[in-house]
Order: structure tokens, then C-alpha cells, then sequence
């Protein structure tokens, strides 16, 4: 080995085309556009010479189930779920979301290999296909995988030549495969990877950074290639490009290259400073450049200890955590990055720096904004392993494809800094007995193979039966879903040192309603079909948010929790799984559209350390509720505020450790009496001082409408999204949270309309249709850039309402 003092870089990275770079090593072709779709048996499709000239032209990612209709017969599942205490089987329409997500669906498209010959490898790459997808390439099957969530990839060499390949993708998801929607189609992307034989191996990097000091970090970059008399030249750059290192080497040990590169005053990655380096890696034969790839990653310690908990870069830190499903709302399950990072920036004003993805491995688009934007990972891989939650679950799979998964998983991924831990299981039934046991140190012993550097965790419901059984006792880091009475117990019998809140808290809300009386509750049904947004009413296994706070600031050996859930996800419509219609859940801190629920303020009071929390419920719109008792609370960082109503005081609350759980967290007046007019808080810091005031004020009729977009400037690519919140006021402008109008939606120049929502949880309305209900006086549409630069405008309309237009750009 040798260090070299330059090296030059010209990478090439292709999103929807093929490019050349001289000389030209790699071709990355990203398959969106031209696909044919076509859902139903058609078995003929993987002959070159079938017709698809009638079928649906569609971009991938692409999910054929979101468009409905929503359907309460649609997977009606006739089951009792063990996990929520159920002992007798009742119907469950809404649980996967009502949508018709089940049945076969085909694909079918075409594509070049650039400079094709037989020095060339070609893979085909699939970051996900829901579900069981067989791949065949010019009518001959190149292979099959199974778990919807897995990425997987084929070498296609042989099946290829250099113009006109049809690519075939037949699709089959099975009723009762999920407990939540889980979308249908190729709903992550689809790349073509060409390259020369003499090449690195597919997810072929591995980089780590085992010595980590103020003024030195050891970057080890292990790389597996294939091919003879080679050399390996790897460069790292900071984040302005500019060369920090570099070294040769020529010793290959069972076709891997091992280096130790030196990275002088380190720039540690964390949720706070998100710095990331850049190593772009040449392989040569002789002098001859045959491959190169570029590999984002940060420099950045974690370590769990028994006396300290976690630390990140020697600092002791608490996972403030959610869990995230994989659809994004009115998108389903179609990976957009754009939503993507709209869903990060919200729960980064929240204070969150920590996400598991819930319960499945994570898009790479999502770890990769993680890594940019900062938020830590908890990577999970299963809801089930050999023993059934539903009748064609993963447990189909489990003997041929969990080590694949894994792998596959941990190779994919394990770059990524924000990965902190992986996940080897959610709830699995095999908690109970030693053949569970077996099975989990089985695959922690895979991914410690995989990868020595991160620990292992399953989200354990089942406490007693892993005390007993010793499934808790042999995990890296032992984490329990909910079972608050239980933390103190497992802490003594497990050895580890510390409890993980791998799930938490499942209270349930609906965004701007509210029930009264105002009292806690497990499993509370009204006629509405709507949950109260009180934040007090919670399911039959989980408790609220004040049991998970006082662990976590009582007991220092509680790591930190992953509250669920972050937003609000299609299926799973607990407490009303037997109600229809019902066919979202109701867990989420904001709800299906992204809007925040007040539930968001009590976590960002807690969670949000740089910026004052204020904010009052219930809203001050209660006809009818007049000289009635109307409780107030206040979400705020502040430990004191006093309230006003129409200028009268209600006195000052404080919050106390003596009083009940919520009084340590929230700002209650329990006896306040409704009159229309103005709420009015004030919060006063530690010496009485009054700091900052927040007022709501009694709305008159619905008079105009509002918009917000969350960005006014897209990329012209055909992809980015503006997500566009409509609200109205009434003459005086005041927001009218109790509007249901109908709305209509038209949008024109260089956009296209997407989708819009509203975050009701019951209503049946198309997201892709350009008329919907506000539902609490609010719901947001999604532009839609085209691949023309220019601008495009946003019209909404409603009856007896004044319009209302934006105006967005592209370029």
C-alpha cells in the first residue's frame, strides 16, 4: 500500500438515462418510465411477441392499489389478534386499509445495455416488489424472490443483448399476508447496473470507523471485487469535495482488499452535525481503470454500556424516537423522495433523532436522507418468523429466505451512519418456547456476521415469556413494546444492563376532535368513528405518553423510546378494526395528510430543546357547548402558564411531580366554562416572567380559502412534490377548525395534480381525485412538478367560498 497525494474523480451515477463517462466503467440505468401494468392472470405476458399495447402506462415506483376504491370486503379478515389480548376471532374490515392491493399484477418494459459485450456484467437490482416478484428477461426467467420488502438482484448477463430487452415482472400478493396495508407493484425502483466483468461486488463496500479520536479516526474500507492481477485506489473527500486521503493497494485476501485510511481532526456525523464523507474507490487492472464507485458515510461511535446507556461520539443519548411505516399516506406505498424528506423535516422540527422502520426493511432513499438530514436508525427486518400472525405471512418464507433477507439487508445498508441497531423481529409469536430462543440467536448471529459493528434488538410484547424463556436475556439490546409495569422487572432479570422502548406509548387521536367528558380511557368508541384529540385515550396493550416519559427521565438505564407512530399509516384502524368505515389508524403524532395533531406538541415540549413549545387545546368553536364545563390544556417547555378567557384569568398552573402523570408534562384547566370569544395563554419562566403568549379565537362562517405550500420551488423532474395545506378563515381571518366544506382542486402550466388528503381515518374519498372534504378545517394537495421547467398554478375552489391560487416555479 501506498498513500497517494490525488486522486481525480469522474463518477457517473445515471437516474433515468444511461450516460458515458471516458473511460467508462459503470452504467446505472434506473427503469421509470414506458412500463406497461396490467393487474389480473396473464401468464402469455413473458413472451417478447405478446400485445400490452391495451394495458396501463405507468411510472415505477408504482402502487396499483392506492387508487382503490376503498372496499370494506377487500381482505376481510376473520381473526383474533393475539397481540391485542384477543381470545375470540371478529371480523376486521379496514385492518390492511381496505384497498384492493390483492391478486396478481404484471409489468412489462424495455431497455438497452450500453456497449454491450462479453467483458460485461449486467445486474438487475429491485429495491422492492410487492409482492412474491419473478423476473424474466426476453421470456426467460432469470429468477424469483419472495418478501415484499426485501432488496434483491440478478446477475442478467446472459439473458441480455444490447437493444430492445423486454423486461417481465409477474407480481402476487395473497389476502391476509399483513396486518397493515402493504401496498402492490413495484413500489420501489427498478436499476440496471452494467459493468465490466473485472469489477466490485454488488454492495461489494463495507466501510467502518473503528478508531475514532479529536485528532485522528481510522476510516477500514473492506472491498470484495471480482477479477485478476488488480488494484485498488480509494479516495476520501469531505463534504466540499475536497481530498482529505487516499490509498493504494495491490494484496488481495479471498478477493477482498482491506484499507486503513487516516482522516486527520475527524467531523463527527450525529442528529446535530450530519457530516458526511465521500470515498470513491478505482479498481484497476494493470493500468487499466475497470470499475469505480462513490460511497457516502460518516465517521461516528456508538456504544451501549451497562452503567452509561447509549452514547453517540462519547456523548450519552436518549433515542427520541418514532416508528414509521412504509407508505406515505395518499402516495401508498410508491417511494417518492420528495415526501420523504417533507415527512423528516416535520418530525425534525418535533426533535425526533431517531426512527424505526416499522416492521420491514427501510427504502434507500430513506437511510439516505436520514444520513443528510440526521436522524438515527433503528433497521428492522421481519413481522413474523416461523410462527404465523397472519395465515400467509412471512412464516411462508422464513426457512429459505431469512438468512438471504439479512444479508441482503445488511449489505445494502451498513454504510449508512444513521443505522445504529438492526432489527431482527417485531412481536414475533416465537417468544415463547426454546425453539424461539433458537431462532433468535440464529439471526443475531447472522447479522453479527454481517456485520460486527452494530448491535441487534427485537421488539418484544411477550415479557414474561422472554424472562422466562431467556429470549430477552441473549439479545444485544433487549426491547419491549409497551409493558410499562413490567421495565422494572425485566431490568433485574435481563443481564444487559438497560431497557430499549422499542415501541411505545399507541395512544390513539383524531386530528382537531374532541370528546367529552375529558377522562382517560382504553379503547373508547363513539359513534363518529373518530378518537378524541384530548390525548388521553390509548389501546388495550399500551398506556400514554406519561408512563413512557417518567421511565425514561426516572430511570437512566431506559434507553429512550420509538413512540407509535410518527404519522398515521393506511390499515390498522385500532380501536375500530371492527367498524366500518375505518381504514387508517389513528396512532400517529400527525395524522395521514402530515397536519400535526396536538399530540405533536406535547412530544415536541419534551423533545424540541432549541425552540419554545406553546400551543392550546381544544380549539374555541362549540356552539351549543355554552356555559359548559370545556377543559384547556397547554403543551408547552415552559413549567408554567397562566390562561384567559374573553381577558378573564383561570388562574396559573405549574407542573408537578406530585400530582398524576399528566400533571408533570401537561398544563391542565379542568374546569374551565365555555364562552365564544378568545383563549388566550401566557407561559412565565422559573422566576414568574411572562415569555411568550399564544391566542385562538371563536370563528365565524367559512369565508375564504388559504393556502400554504411547504415549497414554492421544484425540480423538473417529473417527481417532486410541493405539498399544498388548504385551510379557510372567516371574513375577520380567523381559521374555521370545525369546516367540512367540499373543495375542488385544478392545477395548470408546467405541474400536474397528484393527490390530496385530509386525514380523516373514515373517509372513503379517492386521494386521486381532485375533490375531497376538509376534515377539521384542513386537508393538503400534492403538486407535481412535470419534466418542464416553468411555473404552474395551484387553483381551490369550494362553494360559497372565495377562491384561492398559488403559484409554484421549476426549473
Amino acid at each position: 500500500m501506498r498513500n497517494l497525494p490525488f486522486i481525480c474523480l469522474i463518477l457517473l451515477i445515471c437516474f433515468g438515462c444511461a450516460e458515458k463517462i471516458e473511460p467508462e466503467t459503470r452504467t446505472v440505468i434506473t427503469l421509470k418510465k414506458g412500463w406497461k401494468f396490467q393487474k389480473g392472470q396473464h401468464p402469455n405476458a413473458v413472451n417478447p411477441s405478446f400485445d400490452d399495447s391495451t394495458w396501463e402506462t405507468v411510472t415505477v415506483p408504482h402502487d396499483w392499489a392506492i387508487y382503490g376504491p376503498f372496499d370494506k370486503e377487500i381482505d376481510k379478515q376473520e381473526v383474533a389478534i393475539m397481540q391485542n389480548f384477543e381470545s375470540v376471532a371478529t371480523e376486521k374490515t379496514g385492518r390492511t386499509g381496505a384497498l384492493p392491493y390483492i391478486g396478481e399484477g404484471w409489468y412489462r418494459n424495455t431497455f438497452s445495455v450500453p456497449n454491450l459485450d462479453d467483458n460485461k456484467k449486467v445486474i438487475i437490482q429491485f429495491d422492492g416488489a410487492m409482492s412474491e416478484p419473478e423476473v424474466f428477461i426476453n421470456g426467460q426467467k432469470v429468477g424469483e424472490w419472495k418478501y415484499g420488502y426485501a432488496y434483491f438482484h440478478f446477475d442478467i448477463s446472459k439473458y441480455v443483448k444490447p437493444e430492445n430487452n423486454l423486461i417481465t415482472v409477474k407480481l402476487n400478493n395473497r389476502e391476509q399476508s399483513s396486518r397493515w396495508y402493504p401496498g402492490a407493484g413495484l413500489y420501489r425502483n427498478v436499476k440496471v447496473i452494467v459493468k465490466n466483468r473485472e469489477s466490485i461486488d454488488h454492495w461489494g463496500t463495507f466501510i467502518t470507523t473503528p478508531i475514532i479520536t479529536k485528532e485522528l479516526a481510522k476510516v477500514n474500507i473492506k472491498t470484495k471485487v471480482t477479477g485478476n492481477d488488480l488494484k485498488l485506489i480509494t479516495t476520501i473527500f469531505d463534504a466540499k469535495g475536497n481530498v482529505i486521503t487516499a490509498q493504494e493497494s495491490e494484496s488481495l485476501f479471498n478477493n477482498e482488499f482491506d484499507q486503513n485510511l487516516a482522516v486527520p481532526t475527524p467531523k463527527l456525523w450525529s442528529p446535530d452535525t450530519p457530516y458526511l464523507y465521500t470515498a470513491v474507490t478505482k479498481l484497476y487492472s494493470g493500468n487499466d481503470l475497470k470499475d469505480e464507485i462513490s460511497t457516502k458515510f460518516g465517521i461516528r461511535e456508538i456504544k451501549f454500556d451497562r452503567l452509561t446507556g447509549f452514547s453517540l461520539n462519547g456523548e450519552i443519548t436518549k433515542f427520541k424516537g418514532v416508528c414509521l411505516h412504509h407508505d406515505l399516506g395518499p402516495l401508498g406505498a410508491a417511494i417518492n423522495t420528495s415526501a420523504l424528506r417533507r415527512q423528516l423535516t416535520i418530525l425534525k422540527d418535533l426533535g425526533v433523532n431517531a426512527i424505526r422502520s416499522s416492521h420491514n426493511m427501510p427504502s434507500l432513499e430513506q437511510l439516505e436522507l436520514c444520513d443528510e438530514m440526521g436522524f438515527m436508525f433503528l433497521a428492522e427486518s421481519f413481522d413474523e418468523w416461523k410462527v404465523p400472525k397472519v395465515k400467509n405471512g412471512y412464516n411462508l418464507y422464513f426457512d429459505d429466505y431469512a438468512e438471504k433477507d439479512i444479508v441482503n439487508l445488511v449489505h445494502a445498508t451498513r454504510n449508512h451512519p444513521s443505522i445504529v441497531m438492526w432489527s431482527s423481529g417485531n412481536e414475533v409469536p416465537d417468544q415463547w418456547g426454546s425453539e424461539g430462543v433458537k431462532r433468535a440467536k440464529w439471526l443475531q448471529d447472522i447479522f453479527h456476521r454481517e456485520d460486527p459493528t452494530r448491535p441487534v434488538t427485537v421488539g418484544m410484547d411477550q415479557v414474561k415469556a422472554v424472562m422466562e424463556s431467556g429470549f430477552g436475556a441473549i439479545m444485544d439490546i433487549p426491547g419491549l413494546n409497551y409493558r410499562v409495569h413490567l421495565y422494572e422487572e425485566a431490568y433485574e432479570r435481563f443481564p444487559q444492563g438497560f431497557i430499549l422502548g422499542s415501541e411505545t406509548a399507541s395512544t390513539v387521536s383524531s386530528r382537531g376532535v374532541y370528546k367529552f367528558p375529558v377522562e382517560k380511557g382504553s379503547m373508547k368508541t363513539y359513534d363518529d368513528l373518530q378518537s378524541s384529540s384530548y390525548d388521553l385515550e390509548y389501546c388495550s396493550w399500551s398506556n400514554l405518553p406519561e408512563d413512557d416519559f417518567i421511565l425514561q427521565d426516572d430511570k437512566p438505564w431506559v434507553l429512550g423510546e420509538f413512540v407509535w407512530t410518527g404519522f398515521d399509516y393506511l390499515g390498522e384502524p385500532t380501536p375500530y378494526d371492527e367498524f366500518w368505515p375505518s381504514r387508517s389508524s389513528y396512532f400517529g403524532i400527525a395524522d395521514l395528510a402530515g397536519l400535526p395533531k396536538d399530540r405533536y406538541y406535547l412530544y415536541r415540549s419534551r423533545w424540541n430543546t432549541k425552540e419554545p413549545t406553546l400551543h392550546i387545546l381544544p380549539h374555541w368553536n362549540w356552539e351549543g357547548r355554552e356555559g359548559q364545563t370545556t377543559p384547556v390544556f397547554v403543551y408547552t417547555n415552559f413549567n408554567s402558564a397562566e390562561l384567559f378567557v374573553n381577558g378573564k384569568s383561570q388562574g396559573i398552573q405549574t407542573k408537578t411531580k406530585n400530582g398524576s402523570p399528566q400533571e408533570r408534562y401537561r398544563l391542565m384547566w379542568m374546569d374551565v366554562t365555555y364562552e365564544p370569544g378568545t383563549l388566550k395563554v401566557i407561559a412565565l419562566d422559573d422566576n414568574g416572567k411572562q415569555v411568550v403568549g399564544k391566542v385562538i379565537k371563536t370563528a365565524g362562517k367559512p369565508h375564504k380559502i388559504v393556502l400554504e405550500p411547504d415549497v414554492t420551488v421544484l425540480k423538473a423532474n417529473g417527481e417532486d412534490l410541493s405539498f399544498v395545506t388548504v385551510s379557510v378563515v372567516d371574513e375577520n381571518g380567523i381559521p374555521c377548525p370545525t369546516a367540512n366544506n367540499q373543495l375542488n382542486f385544478e392545477v395548470s402550466g408546467n405541474g400536474t395534480f397528484r393527490a390530496v388528503c385530509n386525514g380523516d381515518p373514515t373517509s372513503l374519498e379517492l386521494f386521486h381525485l381532485p375533490t375531497m372534504k376538509l376534515f377539521s378545517g384542513k386537508l393538503v394537495v400534492l403538486v407535481q412538478s412535470t419534466e418542464a421547467a416553468g411555473s404552474m398554478e395551484l387553483k381551490v375552489s369550494g362553494e360559497g367560498l372565495i377562491s384561492r391560487s398559488v403559484q409554484l416555479q421549476s426549473f
